[in-house]
């Protein structure tokens, strides 16, 4: 008996599945099978499901009931394949993968389906991306053959399997969805913006502020248009170039302070106002469609909803359900420790092995007790600030540290010369952006939209900008293999969680958030502990590298932080 199956949603509603064998091919007869859920709830014994993709599958058995142990994504598979063999960019489909193995013309991947406002992920996907079961065990055997042929077929399989329970993760928040409280929320709106105007105008307390604006220019100015901000600042006699908080908070004129209280209120207004918590609010559930993988580095991204930029206030709405509890966990400088365990610099292995405060024992080593001096530099060297102070302050990182800041200085030519630059596990950094990607929020260089290196990877210049390319690759292999960890520390998790009532809510980079009965909340503690050493020692091997947490038993998610 075999405990991997492949699976594959038929036309008519029904499912083919078939047993698989250590070599990846049938192990049995393909049998078809009238219901989804049915196929899988009746063999048990399954604990991998090979299938073309988990949104189209995982949604449709969590609707019933049926969560699966572990699974095999082949179209996400497919993706990480590609940025190996240094084809990112070309069609990521099983159709398209099968359409180049057998040397036939490849067709495009169909668009990304915009987020429905409160709704689950699709039931059916687009026309023409099911295949039948025998031609995605085609492309599965041959993704299996590709693996063996990366630079570290075993992280490259690790990586892969990570990424699919990654899926899987984020299907079962989709379905979860974020406790929230819409009344709470209307009484935050309310305080903070006053009365909704009839019409859908601005409500009192930005009408206000906006009067206020315009008072101190001595003319009528719309706040909100920043083109006609900064044109009323120059018949002031203040020359800026934008409306940014860091370019205008510093300047002299009565105009400054009812300003900025209106950009931050605008901001709440427009982005997580009473609209928007009629669109993403069901039932006491915010569900915003995660999407996993969703970056060249890896780190998820959301489609719709902007759930990972909820504003500090607004958290004040994401409330536990009565007798239950949030764990809410961040990791406690996570890429700095990363950095030590991919560049096995001796020294910094050392420090980022102790679960105290990493940028204080770096100070005491490098920078006479400067704490501040220590931060900046090590997040220089991450994010390639390496100009003035910066460069004085890797110098000192350098002497100390050598591999560290080596490793991610060879990243940093590999990017500026058009080479692939890869994880710790495999995952790949492409030496162009793909369409539509945007440098500073991509890779999380603190850049301003005046900066050219916000344009690095924007399709048609980065092939001219080898500087700030490598920028990008420096952070890339930090960050990138700081995702690829998470997402081991998330399959843990959620293994651990198995067998308890909590569930998994919310996850963005280094934090995690798992709503649970308050019984629970000291197990989901300990497991959140247990799962990132874990994840650790599986991504990075044998290191003294840690990877603490700093978790809040809350029932708001206000109060975490």
């Amino acid at each position: 008996m075999t405990d991997r199956w492949a699976l594959a949603p038929a036309e008519d509603g029904g499912v083919d599945v078939a047993p698989l064998g250590p070599d990846g091919l049938p192990a049995g007869p393909v049998r078809r099978e009238s219901d989804l859920a049915g196929a899988v709830r009746s063999r048990p014994e399954v604990t991998r499901w090979v299938w073309r993709s988990t949104p189209e599958v995982y949604p449709r058995l969590l609707a019933t009931g049926v969560r699966v142990e572990r699974c095999y994504d082949i179209e996400d598979a497919e993706t990480l394949l590609l940025g190996h063999e240094g084809r990112s960019g070309e069609p990521r489909s099983a159709a398209a993968a099968l359409a180049r193995l057998r040397g036939g013309p490849v067709p495009p991947d169909p668009p990304l389906r915009p987020a429905e406002p409160g709704a689950q992920s699709p039931l059916f996907e687009p026309s023409g991306t099911r295949l039948p079961l025998a031609d995605l065990l085609a492309v599965y055997a041959d993704q299996q053959r590709r693996h063996e042929r990366t630079a570290h077929p075993d992280r490259m399989r690790l990586l892969t399997a990570a990424e699919s329970a990654g899926m899987l993760v984020a299907a079962e928040m989709n379905h979860a969805g974020l406790p929230w409280s819409a009344e709470v929320h209307r009484e935050l709106l309310h305080d903070l913006l006053g009365e909704r105007y009839a019409g859908g105008g601005e409500p009192r307390r930005l009408a206000e502020l906006a009067d206020e604006v315009s008072a101190a220019f001595g003319r009528r100015v719309r706040p909100d248009l920043p083109a006609d901000v900064v044109k009323a600042f120059a018949q002031a006699g203040i020359k800026v170039k934008s409306t940014r908080r860091w370019e205008i908070e510093s300047l002299d004129h009565p105009a400054v302070k009812p300003l900025l209280e209106y950009k931050k209120l605008y901001r709440i207004w427009v982005a997580h106002g009473w609209s928007w918590l009629q669109d993403w609010v069901r039932d006491g559930r915010f569900r915003p469609e995660f999407l996993a993988g969703g970056t060249v580095t890896g780190r998820w991204v959301t489609n719709g909803g902007g759930a990972l930029q909820i504003p500090k206030v607004i958290r004040r709405a994401v409330v536990a359900d009565p007798g239950w509890r949030l764990v809410v966990a961040d990791a406690d400088q996570m890429e700095p420790r990363v950095l030590a365990a991919i560049s096995r610099d001796p020294g910094l292995m050392e420090v980022a092995g102790r679960e105290s405060d990493l940028y204080q024992s770096v100070s005491d080593r490098a920078f006479s007790g400067d704490r501040d001096q220590a931060k900046l530099a090590v997040l220089g060297a991450v994010y390639g600030q390496t100009s003035g102070d910066g460069l004085k302050n890797l110098a000192a990182l350098r002497r100390r540290f050598p591999k560290a800041v080596a490793y991610v200085d060879e990243a940093a030519r590999a990017g500026e010369e058009g080479r692939l630059v890869r994880t710790w596990l495999g995952r790949t950094c492409p030496p162009a952006a793909r369409p539509g990607e945007d440098a500073e929020e991509e890779a999380g260089i603190p850049v301003g939209e005046d900066d050219p290196d916000a344009q690095a990877w924007v399709p048609g210049y980065a092939s001219t900008n080898s500087r700030a390319r490598g920028r990008f690759a420096r952070n890339f292999v930090v960050q990138g293999s700081a995702a690829d960890w998470a997402l081991l520390l998330l399959a843990a998790l959620r293994r651990s969680c198995a067998d308890l009532t909590a569930e998994l809510v919310f996850f963005q980079h280094d934090e995690v958030i798992v709503h649970c009965p308050a019984e629970e909340a000291e197990t989901v503690v300990r497991a959140i502990r247990d799962a990132a050493e874990l994840a650790g020692r599986l991504t990075f091997g044998d290191t003294p590298v840690r990877f603490p947490f700093t978790t809040a038993v809350v029932e708001c998610y206000a109060d975490a932080k």
